[in-house]
């Protein structure tokens, strides 16, 4: 087949047609995520909260600038199909039936993750083993391979995700590489850093703007910093990294460089972001993380301790205050968590009065140490349940 050929049918089979997407989201984020996909200018339909994320359908087009621009899932599946298998032989012919070189490109061996619940076809591993030939057939991989599309590229390795829930199997490709929470930008990290994305969905919620006054005053490697810094400025969460999707053959290089060329027009300037933590390694690693872009010249570090903390020697406006303390086994053992949290409120009360909080509370204790009445936004992080208190102190 002529490359010309080939590209008509890449055109007529995948880029001109609609197709289901799937934003997989932490617990807790599935709503936050719906309220992008509402809010983006793309020709997105068919928004669908569901279990383990949001539901969407539009043209490729459409679903590569998704990865671009959204900040709370942590990547984005498009579906290929759909279909039922109690034995391998119809699995097998299932898998031969998809057109593999019109949605990944040729030469590539992509890894194969496997889910599978309540089916006969149960063991993961085998399942893997039969799709693999399959796929590189249809791929035409060559023995020594080595993987064309990425080579040189910066451009995230493939993945065909396979999903099997009581005999029903889901085949899906992963469009966006490395989590979608990996923004790019944080090079240095602290113990149990909070996901961009979580930190995203608290801010989110807390209603901060592009004018708010931002204070981080337990700020770690600085993700409620950054985060602020990129919203404000109008920065897509995805400006600074590559997508796996941008290997496809059906992935328009001219469509995504014009929406990437509209978005840094739009690049504005952050306000002020106050970032201040007690331990100095921690704010060593935000400003190595602060060095490398010039919109986060705006973010002001410090090492402080919070409780000794006023606010007004800082701003006289009144924005928005988010904390992530230290807890469970981050928490010094000499320390109480119950005194602790009730020591933050306090300080809080006093000295942050009229200031929307977003603060991060260990979950099963939320209504004990809830001295501002906040209300209670749960989510899952690093294994544990956790609530952040969002409201106006």
């Amino acid at each position: 087949m002529t490359d010309s050929a080939f590209a008509r049918r890449v055109k007529r089979r995948v880029s001109a047609r609609v197709h289901e997407f799937f934003a997989v989201c932490p617990p807790g984020l599935r709503q936050v995520c719906a309220r992008e996909l509402t809010r983006l200018n793309l020709g997105i339909h068919d928004i669908q909260v569901v279990p383990g994320g949001v539901n969407f359908s539009g043209k490729l087009a459409d679903a590569c600038p998704a990865n671009l621009w959204l900040r709370a899932p942590s990547r984005i599946l498009m579906r290929l199909a759909r279909f039922r298998a109690t034995h391998f032989s119809l699995l097998e012919k299932k898998l031969s039936d998809i057109d593999w070189e019109l949605f990944l490109p040729a030469g590539t061996d992509p890894s194969i993750q496997v889910t599978t619940h309540t089916s006969r076809l149960y063991h993961s591993d085998a399942i893997a083993q039969r799709c693999g030939p399959i796929i590189r057939a249809a791929l035409d991989v060559k023995p020594g391979y080595t993987d064309l599309c990425s080579s040189g590229k910066d451009i995230p390795s493939q993945t065909v995700m396979i999903r099997a829930e009581n005999n029903r199997f889901e085949i899906s490709l992963d469009m966006s590489g490395p989590p979608l929470f990996k923004r790019g930008i944080k090079k240095q990290i602290t113990a149990a850093p909070l996901r961009e994305n979580l930190a995203f969905a608290i801010l989110d919620t807390a209603g901060f703007t592009g004018q708010d006054v931002l204070m981080d005053p337990m700020c770690g490697s600085g993700t409620f910093a950054i985060e602020g810094a990129m919203i404000q400025a109008r920065i897509p969460p995805g400006f600074y990294r590559r997508f796996a999707c941008e290997a496809w053959p059906g992935f328009s290089p001219a469509g995504f460089a014009h929406a990437r060329s509209q978005a840094a027009q739009q690049f504005s300037t952050a306000a002020s972001i106050f970032a201040s933590d007690v331990d100095p390694h921690a704010l060593a690693a935000l400003t190595r993380n602060l060095s490398d872009h010039a919109f986060l010249a705006q973010v002001h570090a410090f090492e402080h301790n919070f409780f000794d903390l006023r606010p007004d020697r800082f701003t006289r406006k009144k924005g928005v205050v988010v904390l992530n303390p230290p807890y469970g086994r981050r928490l010094e053992n000499h320390l109480d968590t119950t005194a602790f949290y009730r020591e933050i409120t306090r300080k809080l009360a006093m000295d942050f009065k009229g200031w929307r909080a977003g603060l991060i509370f260990p979950g099963k204790q939320f209504s004990d140490l809830n001295h501002l009445n906040l209300k209670p936004f749960p989510f899952f992080h690093g294994g544990l349940n956790l609530s952040a208190g969002i409201g106006r102190i």
